[in-house]
């Protein structure tokens, strides 16, 4: 079944609720910065069970303790409702590690 894509009003409400995530195009990208590069791998870890889970998944670039995640439903053209839930449970695996 589609996932809807979301509307520019539903994105830019989202985003407001998504502190440090911003739209670029027809995505929308974090990057943080982590206490070292153990805990940046350690977060990829646990987004990647997360995304697993959830069966959609980010674009990870890393580059030492600096994380950038790109999130877009490929599928669908654009953002979904699957980005922005994967993007809040992000962020808390961030902010878990200190980031």
């Amino acid at each position: 079944m589609a996932t809807p894509l979301l509307t520019d009003d539903q994105i830019t409400d989202a985003l407001n609720t998504l502190p440090a995530w911003e739209r670029a195009g027809d995505a929308i990208v974090r990057t943080a910065k982590l206490p070292d590069f153990v805990a940046a791998v350690s977060v990829v870890d646990r987004v990647a069970e997360d995304a697993e889970a959830a069966d959609h998944h980010p674009d990870i670039d890393i580059r030492y303790n600096t994380l950038t995640f790109r999130l877009s439903t490929h599928s669908e053209g654009g953002l979904t409702a699957k980005d922005t839930d994967l993007a809040g449970q992000i962020s808390d695996r961030i902010s878990t590690a200190g980031g």
